[in-house]
C-alpha cells in the first residue's frame, strides 16, 4: 500500500476515535451538586387567592395550592440538563439559580465533559443590573442585557409562581380559556408574557415574550420557555422539566431538569457571590 494512503488512513483512523470519545464525553452525565447548605424555613406565610383573575389563572393555582397562596420570598434552584453555549453540540450542565422573589437571581452553571468541568458560567440580574461573565468576556449593565435578565428573572419565576400573585407590580389579564398575559415590571415600563395552559391539567405548558438574545442583537426575538413535565414536590406540582427555545433555531438551547428546591432561606449574600 503507497505510503500516501497509509496516511490517509492512519489520520482517519485517529479522527474517528476522536470522534468517539468526544460522543462519549458528551454522553457522561456530571455528579449534581451538594445539597443546598440551607433548609426551606417553616411554614410560609399565606394569602387568600385573589378574586378576578382570569378563568385559566385561577385553574392553575387552585390546581397547585388550593384557596391559599404561599409567600415565597426567595429560592434556590438546582438541577442538571443541557446546554450550547455556543454552535450546535449539547453539553452535559449541572446548574444552580438563586432568585430573590421579584427582585433578582444569580446562575451558576458547569457545563462538563466527562463529568468534569470544561465551562463555568457566571450571570446574574441584581438591582435592575445584568451582568454575563462567560471565560471569553463579561457584558454588564448593557441595555439589552438588562432587558433579557429582567424576562429571565420572572420566567424562571415559575418554579415560585406565588410571587405572580404576591407582587403588587405584577398583574394577569385575560385573553381566552387557556391564555393569559402576565405583566410585569421593567424600569418605568413593562413587559408581557404570553401564558398558554394546558387544557386538561390546567398547568403551565408555554410562557411567551419578545427578548434581546445578547447585547449586540439588531431586533427582538420570540423566547419560548416550554415547560415540559411537571413533576410533584411536597405533595404539590413543580415545574420539573423545562426547555428555552429562540424561535429562530431549530432546536432548544437549553434543557432542564430540577432535582432541588428550597425556599424562603437567606439568599442576600449568596446571590451576589460567584460559583457554586
Amino acid at each position: 500500500m503507497p505510503i500516501g494512503i497509509k496516511i490517509i488512513l492512519i489520520i482517519l483512523i485517529v479522527l474517528a476515535v476522536l470522534a468517539v470519545i468526544g460522543w462519549i464525553g458528551l454522553r457522561i452525565t456530571p455528579a449534581p451538586f451538594e445539597p443546598f447548605p440551607q433548609s426551606s424555613s417553616g411554614p410560609a406565610e399565606t394569602i387568600p387567592l385573589p378574586d378576578g383573575l382570569p378563568a385559566p389563572v385561577e385553574r392553575f393555582y387552585r390546581t397547585i395550592y388550593g384557596d391559599e397562596i404561599p409567600v415565597i420570598e426567595s429560592a434556590v434552584i438546582s438541577g442538571r440538563g443541557h446546554m450550547r453555549p455556543a454552535g450546535p453540540f449539547y453539553l452535559p450542565v449541572r446548574f444552580r439559580f438563586t432568585h430573590d422573589a421579584g427582585q433578582g437571581y444569580r446562575h451558576y452553571i458547569e457545563a462538563t465533559f466527562f463529568g468534569l468541568p470544561v465551562l463555568k458560567i457566571n450571570e446574574r440580574y441584581v438591582d435592575g443590573v445584568g451582568r454575563m461573565e462567560l471565560p471569553f468576556g463579561t457584558v454588564e449593565d448593557e441595555p439589552k442585557v438588562n432587558q433579557g435578565g429582567n424576562l429571565g428573572l420572572w420566567a424562571e419565576s415559575m418554579w415560585l409562581s406565588p410571587v405572580y400573585l404576591t407582587d403588587e407590580r405584577v398583574r394577569w389579564a385575560p385573553v381566552d380559556d387557556v391564555t393569559a398575559l402576565l405583566i410585569v415590571p421593567f424600569e418605568d415600563t413593562e413587559e408581557t408574557f404570553v401564558v398558554r395552559f394546558d387544557p386538561e391539567s390546567g398547568l403551565v405548558s408555554y410562557l411567551e415574550s419578545m427578548r434581546y438574545q445578547g447585547a449586540e442583537s439588531a431586533k427582538k426575538v420570540l423566547w419560548l420557555n416550554e415547560v415540559t413535565r411537571w413533576g410533584e414536590m411536597d405533595g404539590r406540582p413543580f415545574m420539573q422539566d423545562a426547555a428555552l427555545i429562540w424561535i429562530d433555531q431549530r432546536e432548544p438551547w437549553a434543557i432542564l431538569t430540577t432535582e432541588e428546591i428550597v425556599y424562603n432561606v437567606d439568599v442576600s449574600e449568596y446571590i451576589r457571590a460567584r460559583g457554586e
